[in-house]
């Protein structure tokens, strides 16, 4: 066995057996044997800590990872970083190595939000990977930045084109068709009127946008008369 590095160390003094117990059954893309068991607390805490010292550099460096927690902490670090360029570089240096979807959803670098019209291209770039979790990190981008003052009808349509015969791009899509209903309704409306999403998709979107306090009872009735019927 390989001597553990001073960051590893850090992370395996960090570790709760039991939660490392729960984490695992949640995200089964990960190999169980590579979950140290770190809460995100802890992690994030110990991402702010590395990012001010000398080591920052040299553990960004150091991919691929061997511990699902060491690419979590990567992601955190990169979060750390203030210059838009240097945080996309970082990006897309982690990107490929992500694979699971808990790793994807926690990861937002504070700066795409201020820079958020720098970000588009590297959206509709990321979205025609081939990598399931760079796609599905670009359909959580353009939910959490572009569907409030940001938005486009044409963001829509890019999702739209996202296959999702994968179950973490399936899922992903259809909450963010499910929030967009309930932003921009009347912009999104039209894409489940005229199905353009995969059958199955386009029911898992209703479904979420039916359990969403941020939609009205009678648009949910609504929605719930534009469900597919498997023999359809």
């Amino acid at each position: 066995m390989n001597e553990l590095t001073n960051i590893q160390k850090r992370l395996f003094e960090l570790a709760d057996l039991n939660y490392k117990k729960f984490n695992s059954g949640l995200i089964p893309t990960v190999n169980k044997s590579t979950i140290i068991g770190v809460r995100t607390p802890d992690l994030r805490h110990c991402a702010k800590q590395i990012a001010k010292s000398n080591e920052a550099d040299r553990f960004l460096s150091e991919l691929p990872h061997k511990y699902y927690e060491e690419n979590n902490l990567h992601c955190y670090i990169i979060e750390q970083i203030t210059d838009f360029d240097t945080v996309i570089t970082e990006t897309e240096k982690i990107l490929p190595f992500i694979d699971n979807w808990s790793t994807c959803d926690t990861f937002s670098p504070k700066v795409f939000k201020k820079n958020a019209p720098k970000l588009l291209p590297y959206i509709e770039k990321w979205l025609k990977s081939n990598h399931t979790y760079t796609v599905r990190f670009a359909v959580l981008l353009l939910m959490k930045f572009f569907l409030d003052e940001n938005f486009d009808v044409k963001y829509l349509s890019w999702v739209a084109n996202v296959p999702t015969e994968d179950y973490y791009l399936h899922m992903v899509v259809a909450w963010y068709y499910a929030t967009a209903l309930a932003k921009q309704y009347d912009a999104t409306l039209p894409f489940i009127k005229n199905r353009r999403l995969y059958a199955k998709t386009h029911n898992k979107t209703i479904q979420k946008a039916i359990e969403s306090y941020r939609i009205t009872d009678n648009r949910k009735v609504f929605l719930k008369t534009l469900k597919i019927q498997e023999n359809e």
